[in-house]
């Protein structure tokens, strides 16, 4: 994993390389973000958490779904494989299409027995495919800001809101790690009763405060507030409340200094 922390100096966006200490701060947002979406593991990068119709790959759990599932989430992991084959990486066929597995049930038999899901942990924890995963994440999040003005009528607001917790070490993660947590917000299919619960909406729902520590506790507990409403209206059969915890305690991460 150091390895991997170590390339990812080379692909920061520019409000994080203008920080003082820049290649340590993104070196403890790296680990924070392998930690919260796979435990820090190999084992992790290839996943199917229970109560989901799709498995999740990578460091940032890209959701990849089997052929005839659709959902209002993200799909994520074909743009993943997409990136990486722009910039001239060389993506296995297995990661062509849909998800190979059609149930959860199908991925722990194939688990159990080795084979697809151990080499597909292998070629995800190469330096090369870690190092794809991060830049991947990061312009996630720098390319959120643009989209979430373009749909918001205070544009103006949204980017000062956006760089006040920047310019916190511990908002820069906030910002980089909350797209690829809960999304950009700008999709309107990601919604219950018509309120979404991405990157805009925790900017919306954001509190006057000062940029630094001040806005990155602020955007923590704007999203809280945000998560708890997805949860309030959420399809009772779905049972969010069970995840609610832990998502405020990730949430309460971006408080905390790296």
């Amino acid at each position: 994993m150091a390895g991997f922390i170590l390339m990812l100096a080379c692909c920061v966006p520019g409000w994080v390389q203008a920080a003082p200490d820049a290649g340590e701060v993104k070196a403890k947002i790296a680990r924070k973000i392998w930690q919260n979406e796979c435990a820090g593991t190999v084992k992790g990068l290839v996943s199917w958490n229970r109560g989901e119709a799709f498995p999740s790959l990578g460091i940032g759990h890209f959701i990849w779904f089997p052929a005839g599932i659709t959902e209002r989430f993200e799909e994520s992991f074909p743009s993943f494989v997409q990136f990486c084959r722009k910039r001239g990486a060389r993506v296995p066929e297995w990661f062509s299409g849909a998800a190979p597995w059609r149930t959860r049930a199908e991925f722990e038999a194939a688990d159990v027995r080795g084979g697809l899901p151990e080499r597909m942990r292998q070629w995800l924890s190469s330096p090369a495919a870690l190092q794809m995963q991060a830049d991947f994440i990061i312009a996630r999040s720098v390319a959120a800001l643009g989209r979430i003005k373009s749909q918001s009528r205070r544009p103006a607001e949204m980017a000062a809101r956006y760089n006040a917790v920047a310019t916190a070490p511990n908002g820069m993660y906030a910002l980089i790690d909350y797209v690829n947590f809960k999304g950009e917000g700008t999709n309107p299919a990601e919604q219950y009763r018509g309120q979404g619960w991405g990157l805009r909406q925790v900017l919306e729902e954001m509190r006057p405060a000062s940029p630094g520590q001040p806005a990155a506790v602020e955007f923590a507990e704007a999203a809280k507030r945000v998560l708890q409403r997805r949860v309030d209206n959420s399809p009772p059969a779905r049972g969010e409340a069970r995840w609610l915890a832990g998502w405020r305690n990730r949430c309460d991460s971006y408080k905390r200094s790296l």
